[in-house]
């Protein structure tokens, strides 16, 4: 990730597409973001060569004090071959492979740890892991996935607890997971297991626990489709036979949310969905003093509206001593810039437009601009001085406003290679 002062010409592109198309198309999340878990009945006994491929050009030009800005400019692909024994199981196995442009070496380690995980070794021209994934579905709207689950975005997880940027820059997730879909429930309970250990290993295991869930009041097919989200991120770094590591304490976080929403459909032909949602977020810090506050929350509202071609999206945050363990750093109160300085009670609001369309079977285009404001606030600053005495400074961060874009290109298609 490189720093780059190329946000008025990825604004400007970004808008240029984003004045164009004449379809009705899904969201990003739906196209570009996330994964389709569905069985197809045509591929049963099938052997399939599939192709999946994201292509990318981020740009964050963040503003202020709490987190500074990069580019990520780059791909990954992932070939794999699927093979549909019966209807209810699927097995699949490829390669994820991930490519900064201009950069040629990679930390061999899974990407976006939490700090306390780190590693020496590298790989060259891609960062490369393998992929496995087994997907049996014993009932209707129940599936358990173990490998490569369907992770990052797929999960649905708000924006302070989730950034959707780690579609570009995490590997694919791997456990077990049980999503349960039914009429009035949805959930989705999974393990990602980041780091494995050996006897005497000098890094520490790591792992993720979460849970998203919907309670639905009604139908959602309804045209006022009334729910109730409740969602839970659990990390752990730990581990008992790793003798050698520098540091070996346990260290445990977990951030929480839950709130209200209502979908509703409109009858006008270029103004198709309204989306409302209020969430209570919730962190703490139960083992470990990586973060300088133990417990934190924040209070999180959004409107999204889907038009004929375009995504409208508005939300306000505020939060009091809260981390946010996967999510955009503008989302928390501890200052990614500066060691020791924590903002208080900060206060954010953010608009962005998405245009995202099929471009054919198993094409599409993607792009979004976003605008940050994140209002001023006093901060308190604690560093350890010379003498090993800690040091307590106070200061007032100015209203900031950032600027984010992109544009992507995602391919999802397969081949048959042999029916049996």
């Amino acid at each position: 990730m490189k720093t780059s002062i190329t946000g008025c010409i990825t604004v400007f592109v970004a808008f240029v597409f984003l004045s164009i198309g004449n379809i009705f198309s899904q969201g990003m999340n739906e196209l570009v973001y996330s994964e389709d878990t569905t069985f197809s009945a045509s591929e049963l006994h099938e052997l399939r060569l599939r192709f999946r491929n994201l292509n990318f050009f981020r740009n964050n030009e963040y503003k202020g004090e709490l987190v500074k800005g990069y580019t990520l400019p780059g791909l990954w692909i992932l070939p794999s071959v699927s093979y549909q024994p019966l209807r209810s199981l699927k097995i699949e196995a490829g390669a994820y492979m991930l490519r900064y442009w201009g950069e040629s070496k990679y930390p061999n380690t899974h990407y976006a740890s939490l700090p306390g995980y780190d590693t020496g070794d590298t790989q060259s021209a891609f960062h490369a892991v393998p992929f496995f994934r087994v997907h049996y579905k014993p009932l209707p709207g129940v599936s358990l996935v173990l490998g490569n689950i369907y992770g990052r975005n797929n999960h649905g997880l708000i924006e302070p607890l989730y950034n959707k940027e780690m579609v570009m820059m995490s590997d694919p997730e791997a456990g077990v997971q049980f999503l349960w879909n039914t009429r009035c429930f949805n959930l989705d309970m999974w393990v990602n297991w980041e780091s494995f250990i050996f006897q005497g290993d000098n890094s520490q295991e790591e792992f993720t626990f979460g849970v998203s869930s919907r309670v639905k009041a009604n139908s959602s097919l309804d045209r006022v489709h009334w729910y109730l989200p409740v969602q839970l991120i659990f990390k752990h770094q730990g581990g008992e036979i790793n003798t050698s590591a520098t540091s070996r304490g346990v260290k445990t976080w977990f951030n929480a949310a839950a709130g209200v929403g209502v979908d509703i459909k409109t009858p006008f032909p270029c103004f198709n969905r309204l989306n409302i949602e209020a969430d209570a977020a919730y962190y703490s810090q139960q083992k470990g003093d990586i973060f300088p506050s133990d417990n934190g929350y924040g209070f999180y509202g959004k409107a999204v509206a889907d038009f004929k071609n375009f995504r409208l999206h508005a939300a306000y945050w505020q939060c009091h001593d809260f981390v946010s363990l996967m999510g955009d750093p503008l989302f928390g109160a501890v200052s990614m810039c500066n060691p020791g300085q924590v903002y208080k009670d900060p206060k954010m609001a953010y608009l962005s437009l998405e245009y995202s369309h099929r471009i054919g079977k198993g094409f599409a285009l993607g792009v979004h601009a976003d605008v940050y404001n994140t209002f001023a606030a006093d901060t308190k600053t604690t560093l350890s001085g010379d003498d090993g005495n800690l040091e307590v400074k106070f200061s007032h961060v100015p209203n900031s406003i950032s600027f984010l874009a992109g544009i992507y290109l995602r391919t999802d298609f397969s081949f048959l290679i042999k029916r049996f």
